[in-house]
């Protein structure tokens, strides 16, 4: 009978030539693909992984390793051990079904196009190669949302910013927990990021993968977004995050907060939106989770190269030209989540100075604001990991970053040129007389209201000409006036000089203006006469001294009265800061109030003088006081302004005569005099305060210098306890290495023996699996390489023994040897001995067959039964006639003959004749 090899083993070996390569059509079901990335210690972690795999699972896995390009992988063979899905090494133009497990070879990038695997030869130089992160954002491209990406044990960060491709498309990002891992630089690489959806040990990531994965597949029971019932309940959550944060996600579009909420629902088993806020209610940590969900901190250095590039090449120079080196430049990156973007401006900065070589020395501030102060605290430090190598061209990693052990610094010059400041887009005030503006992918997740808001104050934020950089998905929308493309290709628009909004500008600001009455809110037209408002306001006009409401940054809020002899507007661009409005004589003394105001309580007086247009002056005083009531004014700073009168100082003059003139002289130089003294008191006064301040601060600097110096020492210690430990596991590789070359040689000395004993021998463990076979085995069960880690029962043989598995766990429960002669259908005859495999601890862990071939003694025995009973045949023959002659003669009454001897009865040749005589 012809043997066969099960489906099973069947669909094992032929997977790769039964894969279509066409292209998938639209009636496919959507394939959910899970990208694993796994470098040392990943094997034991990936069949930990797959251990919780379900064989209809419905996902497809693609795994992708650091291997050795000069090897042969084996990692197929190694991971079918421990799955039922067929595990096979990737070839070009694989198509990706479901229920498998596909692995990377050696020696090749990966990467995933409309669901087809296509192989590519790798850029990088050994040891510099990130395959994991080149098929990560592959995945994310093609799978979108439906991507799922997996980080295993493995040292290094490679991955880490494949994951944020992966977030930046809203997938499913799962890592094993560093703890649990046998190597946990890329597992900590990752969680450090913050875009982790699920932590857990390997064995426990499959089964919430498939949770997650289909409760994202099967809507969690949420309405429409824009239901009546499931807006209220977005509603309480929004309120449960400011209370929580302190910052407002009202005006976030409804379907980002529907999908994010709905996506935590998922993580988390919930199918009601009423039971997850329940949920919030009771646990803080979930609010900081969705807080930092609803964040989207998803950047990269130079993304989208081409808008980069015309950046650099076209719109920098441009405002690059002419500028003189008294002007700097400022730049403002709105949403800068962890600093890669303000870092690659100041790099592209460097470079364009580098190539028009101006005659000044020409500088950029770069403000750099984010919502998330953890992503501003990680921007600060400056340090990346080594994936950047695929983001950062290597001149500019040798020219910007220094190398540390597994990450690269930003150098201190680039450093210096960025401010980092948490900041609310929406709430705080905005940075002005800009130069560039970076906000990319922020606006996509704002309502289409605030950005209507935004674009005009990015206008008004920018100086003429100034740049405006947007994301590849954003424009400036209804306010194209404001603003004139400088490429038609990328997003970046320079600002319009000048253009007359339709409506006036709404400035966020911590302090309402819309909660400050203005004086046409005093009395509505429509209302009735009201005699008591009226006076009110007379008395306001006439008697009321002149004052400014003013914010703790010096913008004027509100004027009461006739201000108009203090402040007037500034040259240029429309400026109401009190600072830029106030007049001559008044803003050096107004300034220092105003900043002794901001740290005492009560009034601060100041006084000045303002020339009038016949060369006489006027002397002012006035008061600067901020309000500390509770209310909507609170903060605020209140300056009023009064004229003194004026006095004439009687002057005596030593000779009587002297004229009027040179009296009025000596007045005037006396009251110079006085005001030169009291100028002079004031700056003796913010000097003694200035140099408090100094003192002070000094004293920080000092405080923290110790502490630095004092954690410098501790990264030495602990710099010299990991060069120790690396040594100490340099030692133990080097003894491991060692007994790996011992096994290797005891494996190739066992090889040899089997197989020069020409005994058929299989090896199972305790299941029946099979562990090990000779050469010898595979003439009596069709065997081959891959059928290592199967069942013995699932194999066809021609031996006819199906009590096979039942003697095998005989055996080993009763440690009992068992031997028995079994044929074959095609007529051999084998002598099978079982007997239990004995580690070298003395431990029972399988079972050992051995098939001695009998066919030729069984042959042998055959024919010498053939022949003992054609002897015994003719025997019997010759005594029946023998018998008959006595009886013949008994009957004739012949006397009997004596007893034939030997060679009578049993004749050992022909019958000889007689002599006559």
């Amino acid at each position: 009978m012809k043997l066969r090899r099960t489906k099973k083993s069947q669909s094992a070996a032929s997977l790769p030539e039964i894969l279509p390569t066409q292209p998938p059509s639209a009636k496919d079901a959507p394939l959910v693909v899970v990208g694993i990335g796994a470098s040392a210690g990943g094997l034991e972690a990936l069949e930990q992984f797959f251990k919780g795999v379900p064989p209809e699972s419905g996902l497809a896995f693609v795994v992708v390793q650091h291997l050795d390009p000069t090897r042969k992988g084996i990692m197929a063979e190694l991971l079918q051990r421990g799955t039922s899905m067929p595990v096979v090494q990737v070839k070009d133009h694989t198509r990706v079904h479901s229920d498998c497990v596909y692995i990377i070879p050696p020696n090749k990038d990966l990467s995933l196009l409309h669901n087809v695997l296509h192989l590519l030869p790798p850029t990088g130089a050994r040891g510099l190669r990130l395959p994991i992160d080149f098929f990560f954002r592959s995945l994310a491209q093609d799978q979108q949302d439906r991507s799922v990406g997996v980080i295993l044990s493995g040292m290094g960060s490679d991955g880490t910013l494949g994951l944020r491709a992966i977030k930046e498309r809203r997938g499913l990002v799962v890592v094993q927990t560093p703890a649990n891992a046998k190597f946990d630089g890329m597992p900590r690489s990752a969680v450090d990021t913050g875009l982790a959806d699920i932590v857990a040990p390997a064995e426990e990531l499959a089964g919430k993968i498939l949770t997650a994965v289909n409760q994202g597949l099967s809507s969690p029971g949420l309405d429409s977004p824009e239901s009546e019932p499931l807006h209220g309940s977005l509603q309480k959550v929004v309120t449960l995050l400011r209370a929580r944060s302190g910052h407002d996600f009202s005006l976030y579009k409804r379907n980002t907060l529907y999908r994010r909420i709905e996506r935590r629902m998922g993580i988390h088993q919930i199918d009601k939106i009423s039971v997850y806020i329940r949920y919030l209610q009771e646990n803080s940590q979930e609010l900081d989770l969705l807080f930092k969900e609803l964040l989207i901190g998803v950047t990269q250095f130079f993304r989208d190269p081409e808008a980069w590039r015309i950046l650099a090449q076209q719109a920098l120079p441009e405002l690059l030209a002419g500028r003189s080196s008294s002007h700097p430049l400022r730049a403002w990156v709105a949403g800068c989540s962890t600093g890669e973007e303000a870092y690659s401006l100041a790099m592209i900065f460097r470079e364009a100075l580098d190539d028009i070589k101006p005659k000044g020395n020409l500088t950029l501030q770069i403000f750099a604001t984010d919502l998330d102060r953890d992503a501003i605290d990680k921007a600060r430090r400056g340090t990346f990991p080594a994936t950047i190598a695929s983001q950062v061209s290597a001149a500019r990693l040798t020219r910007f970053f220094s190398k540390e052990e597994q990450s690269y610094r930003v150098r201190k010059e680039i450093r210096e040129m960025v401010i980092y400041a948490p900041q609310n887009l929406i709430m705080d005030p905005p940075f002005t007389k800009l130069d560039i503006l970076i906000c990319r992918n922020l606006l996509i997740y704002l309502s289409p209201e605030l950005q209507k808001r935004l674009i005009p104050l990015f206008h008004y934020n920018l100086n003429p000409g100034g740049l405006l950089f947007l994301g590849s998905s954003e424009t400036v929308g209804s306010s194209s006036e404001l603003f004139a493309p400088v490429s038609t290709k990328v997003r970046i628009y320079r600002r319009n000089a000048s253009v007359i909004r339709p409506e006036p500008l709404s400035f966020p600001s911590p302090l309402s203006t819309a909660s400050i009455p203005s004086a046409s809110a005093v009395q509505s037209p429509l209302s009735p006469p009201n005699l008591q408002s009226l006076a009110d306001q007379l008395i306001l006009q006439r008697y009321a001294p002149p004052a400014t409401l003013v914010n703790t940054k010096g913008d004027i809020l509100y004027v009461s009265g006739r201000t108009g002899s203090y402040l007037e507007p500034a040259a240029g661009k429309a400026n109401w800061n009190i600072f830029a409005m106030a007049r001559e004589g008044l803003r050096y003394e107004l300034a220092s109030a105003f900043q002794r105001a901001l740290r005492e309580p009560g009034p601060v007086p100041f006084r000045g003088s303002l020339a009038g247009e016949k060369e006489d002056h006027r002397s002012i005083e006035g008061t600067v006081e901020r309000m500390e009531d509770p209310g909507p004014l609170q903060g605020a700073l209140m300056i009023i302004f009064r004229d003194l009168p004026t006095t004439a100082l009687t002057v005596r003059p030593s000779h009587p005569s002297k004229s009027i003139r040179h009296q009025a002289k000596v007045a005037e130089l006396e009251r110079e005099l006085h005001e030169a003294r009291e100028n002079l008191r004031i700056l003796r006064d913010d000097r003694q305060s200035s140099q408090e301040e100094l003192t002070s601060a000094n004293e920080e600097l000092q405080s923290t210098n110790e502490e630095l110096q004092s954690t410098n020492e501790e990264l030495t210690t602990s710099k010299e306890e990991m060069q120790s430990l690396n040594e100490e596991l340099q030692s133990v590789n080097a003894e491991l290495q060692s007994k790996v070359d011992d096994l290797s040689r005891a494996s190739d000395d066992m090889k040899n023996l089997l197989n020069s004993t020409d005994i058929a021998t299989l090896f199972l463990d305790r299941d029946l699996h099979i562990r090990r076979f000779t050469p010898q085995t595979a003439k009596i069960i069709k065997l081959i390489p891959s059928d290592i880690g199967r069942p013995i029962t699932d194999l066809a043989s021609e031996l006819e023994y199906p009590q096979l598995a039942a003697d095998g766990h005989s055996v080993i429960d009763s440690l009992v040897a068992q031997e028995k002669p079994i044929s074959c259908k095609d007529g051999r005859w084998f002598t099978v001995r079982i007997m239990p495999y004995r580690t070298l601890d003395d431990r029972i862990d399988g079972v050992v067959i051995t098939f001695a071939d009998i066919s030729a003694s069984r042959a042998t025995a055959r024919k010498q039964k053939a022949d003992h009973a054609i002897l015994a045949k003719r025997y019997a023959k010759h005594v029946g006639k023998l018998a008959e002659k006595a009886r013949s003669r008994r009957a004739s009454g012949a006397p009997p003959k004596s007893s034939p001897n030997a060679e009578t009865i049993i004749p050992s040749g022909p019958p000889r004749k007689r002599s006559r005589s």
